[in-house]
């Protein structure tokens, strides 16, 4: 990716849908770009070229004058833009039409088209945003629900980046304090362990808290994948249809009535949740069918939570106990389904399942129940959902982990009576780690890496 912040570059800033968008947003960013709208923007009347100002008027081609479109011009003249370069907006007509020609025209006129992320990059090199609150903003525009969104929103605002700082402070104190004992050590008084030590200790424990947020990021912004399996006719489709209050399943009393996994997303407690009604498991001689099994097998492996479906008219049945024999290894819950219509009172399945729900999905009864049991399978089982107001994503979390390793070196380097240099080596380790997280040390690949994911345009 390109570092040169001398260019102007120029993206169409918006979704563009034929027919679907009222509005279109081409962004130039960088020396020329308030140049480039004075040849290209006509405002008429006596309308002020300022900072912060909208202005109106039309885009015309600056030879031969052709009108392009009627649009709103934004200035944002540095550093009190996004970018802290100037910054021109042209909002136009929606469409592909008219945005596709005014990017033409800003090109034309020596802007060059920006890369993925490349705005928000030139926002980071350019001081207004660490790398935390960069990565906020992508993770901003794919939120799958609140919950994501809101999380992102506290790294925006710098509720990551804060402690990690203050972290990466503390070591580089503590590392002032070893290289001036090695430096000066007959001038300075004897260097304190016992401080040196619990300093450590407050700054591994922070950074092992920060960690335990990874977990919880990972939920929010992929969501939870649940397979809802079972033998034919128990009622998956109804318990889909009621969960996503639509008809996304056919509803029959013929079994084998699903013949392909259907999907539908939902968000309970903030978490996006894609849920997966598959065929019911059975042996059939059916052909399509067959391929429906399979299809519910593969799902019901990816899935990060089974809910074993079964009827409670029929009780717990061979049938039953040959699909939980394939799940079983998975996180899951028991749903006994149709209680409205069963008579016995006790049904009778494997002691080891610890987690059942009972449902009428026809009268959609229990729903609230399941999602609550989901819930708590999220917080007990192999996903831990921590109650924090920042979660790390994937990178942070492998650069902290790399952090934490440092900082227990050096507390074992200190336990075992090491010469000082011997500390200074992890500490460095530690703070570089933590300067990766926020930015202050970074190299290009990474930033590469990271921007790449961005869309084009912001």
């Amino acid at each position: 990716m390109s570092k040169i912040q001398g260019e102007t570059i120029v993206a169409i800033a918006t979704a563009i849908v034929a027919q679907q968008g009222s509005i279109g947003i081409v962004r130039l960013s960088g020396e020329t770009a308030i140049a480039i709208a004075k040849r290209l923007f006509n405002a008429p009347g006596k309308q002020t070229w300022e900072s912060h100002r909208i202005l109106y008027g039309y885009i015309r081609h600056p030879d031969t004058q052709q009108l392009i479109d009627e649009a709103l011009m934004l200035l944002m003249l540095a550093p009190r833009s996004y970018t802290r370069e100037d910054v021109v907006e042209f909002h136009c007509h929606g469409g592909i039409i008219p945005v596709q020609q005014v990017l033409q025209l800003c090109i034309e006129q020596g802007a060059k088209l920006a890369q993925p992320g490349e705005f928000t990059l030139r926002a980071f090199l350019n001081g207004r945003i660490d790398l935390t609150q960069a990565e906020s903003i992508a993770e901003i525009v794919s939120a799958q629900s609140s919950a994501a969104s809101q999380v992102a929103l506290a790294g925006l605002q710098g509720k990551l980046a804060q402690p990690i700082q203050e972290l990466r402070h503390t070591c580089l104190d503590i590392l002032a304090e070893v290289e001036a004992r090695i430096d000066f050590e007959d001038d300075l008084p004897p260097l304190d362990e016992n401080l040196i030590r619990t300093q450590l200790q407050a700054v591994l424990e922070r950074v092992t808290q920060i960690l335990a947020t990874a977990e919880r990021g990972e939920l929010l912004r992929s969501g939870l994948k649940i397979a809802i399996v079972g033998r034919p006719n128990v009622g998956k489709s109804s318990l889909l249809n009621a969960w996503s209050r639509s008809d996304r399943a056919i509803v029959t009393d013929l079994p084998g009535t699903t013949r392909d996994v259907i999907e539908s997303t939902l968000v309970v407690g903030g978490i996006p949740i894609q849920v997966l009604d598959t065929a019911g498991i059975r042996d059939t001689s059916d052909t399509v069918e067959k391929i429906g099994v399979e299809r519910s097998r593969n799902a019901a492996e990816s899935a990060d939570l089974i809910l074993l479906t079964i009827d409670a008219t029929a009780g717990w049945t061979e049938a039953d106990n040959l699909i939980y024999a394939q799940v079983k290894h998975r996180p899951l819950i028991l749903v006994i389904n149709k209680t409205d219509l069963a008579t016995a009172e006790v049904i009778k399945y494997p002691t080891e399942i610890t987690t059942t729900v009972k449902t009428a999905a026809a009268k959609n009864q229990g729903i609230e129940d399941l999602e609550t049991a989901i819930l708590e399978s999220v917080k007990t089982g192999n996903i831990t959902a921590a109650n924090l107001d920042i979660a790390i994503n994937q990178r942070q979390a492998a650069t902290l982990t790399r952090a934490k390793v440092s900082l227990e070196q050096v507390q074992e380097t200190i336990n075992s009576n090491l010469p000082l240099d011997f500390w200074t080596i992890d500490l460095r380790g530690a703070i570089q780690a933590l300067g990766e997280i926020t930015g202050e040390e970074v190299t290009e690949s990474v930033l590469d890496r990271i921007f790449s994911r961005f869309c084009i345009g912001k």
